[in-house]
């Protein structure tokens, strides 16, 4: 064994002992030793089992600001990230693990904010825990994109005009992270690593970044924005959407966590009809016929057969980019009129919605899909 190997070895031991040793005796690491474990634990010098215990006792213990920063800074070692050739640049990070109760409209966010001028970057992989969804890799190339560039080939999309925007995939921009996948299923409850993985910035801007993600439960928005600032997004929105997404309910009332400048985030109160929205529904249905599939190595959860989800997300999406009416076009116009006004290009939601509607009748962001 390596001086680096008794090295990691000695750390993990010590980590574990006090990490899991209950709800009342475990104790914080810091973010140096987390950030020594994920790293160890990437580059594959640490036993499986000792890093399953190490991720599943964060999570019941709860992580600490400082372990939340290091496992994220261990991730972000590893990163192929890129400087784009544009001067700002918005990273929009839905959930990992995708969609599978709702079709998901957000993988065409990018392409239409390009029309309005601004420069996306969609990330995200094929398929992960807990839900094991419809992702935006899966969306996207049902719809013909290429979700298998480098990172250098992604962040080269940005500067074209005909283009703006494009998709990168976990596999290409952190393969050991990516590597890990098999480890999380078998952990199956939520760890850190699912909380943190957002926010790897493959790929930035040379004057700023802004981070766009969603969630659902009450705790996340100010991790996030911590973790957000602390890795140098210079804004950041953080929307309560339908199934963790970015996209909010249709038809409820719902709010967002913004910051701008590194500053504190503000929150802030919203409803569909300061967009001009009016649906019955809370977001884009599952077509009725849309065939159910066991996921394989769980004989108890049921979800929706992935490929023909994401061909029907891909298909809805495609319409609603060329004029068609209706909850993915709705889905379209209200995150998207979050993210402009967040980026200054509009006043008020409902300039912002004008400017997206005005594009999508148009028919000019299906060109981009490309």
């Amino acid at each position: 064994m390596t001086a680096t190997d008794s090295d990691i070895h000695q750390l993990m031991r010590s980590i574990i002992q006090r990490v899991a040793t209950g709800p009342e005796l475990s104790k914080d690491i810091s973010r140096e030793e987390a950030y020594g474990a994920t790293v160890g634990i990437l580059e594959g010098k640490v036993d499986p089992v000792q890093a399953a215990i190490f991720l599943i006792a964060l999570r019941m213990k709860r992580e600490a600001p400082d372990e939340y920063k290091g496992v994220l800074d261990g991730i972000r070692a590893l990163v192929d990230g890129v400087t784009a050739d544009v001067d700002h640049v918005v990273d929009i990070a839905d959930p990992f693990d995708g969609y599978n109760r709702t079709l998901p409209a957000s993988p065409f966010l990018p392409p239409l904010l390009a029309e309005c001028g601004l420069k996306v970057v969609s990330h995200g992989l094929d398929a992960v825990g807990p839900k094991y969804g419809v992702t935006h890799r899966h969306v996207l190339q049902a719809a013909g994109v290429d979700v298998d560039l480098s990172t250098a080939e992604a962040a080269a999309r940005l500067p074209d005009p005909a283009l703006g925007w494009c998709y990168v995939d976990q596999a290409s921009y952190c393969k050991p992270l990516h590597d890990l996948i098999p480890l999380r299923t078998k952990i199956i409850k939520r760890q850190v690593i699912t909380t943190v993985e957002v926010l790897a910035k493959p790929i930035t801007g040379r004057k700023g970044t802004h981070f766009v993600t969603g969630y659902v439960h009450k705790p996340y928005p100010p991790i996030y924005a911590m973790l957000a600032r602390h890795v140098g997004f210079q804004s950041a929105l953080f929307v309560r959407g339908v199934e963790g997404g970015v996209v909010p309910s249709l038809r409820q009332e719902g709010k967002y966590f913004s910051y701008h400048d590194l500053g504190e985030e503000i929150e802030v109160e919203i409803a569909p009809s300061m967009v001009g929205v009016e649906q019955n529904l809370r977001a884009v249905p599952l077509p009725d016929d849309l065939p159910k599939a066991k996921r394989e190595g769980d004989e108890i959860a049921i979800a929706v057969d992935i490929k023909d989800a994401a061909k029907a997300a891909a298909e809805a999406g495609m319409e609603a980019l060329r004029g068609k009416g209706g909850p993915t076009y709705d889905s379209l116009v209200y995150a998207g009129a979050l993210i402009l006004k967040h980026m200054g290009r509009a006043a008020h939601l409902a300039e912002a919605a004008e400017q997206l509607r005005a594009v999508l009748d148009s028919g000019k962001a299906a060109a981009r899909v490309k």
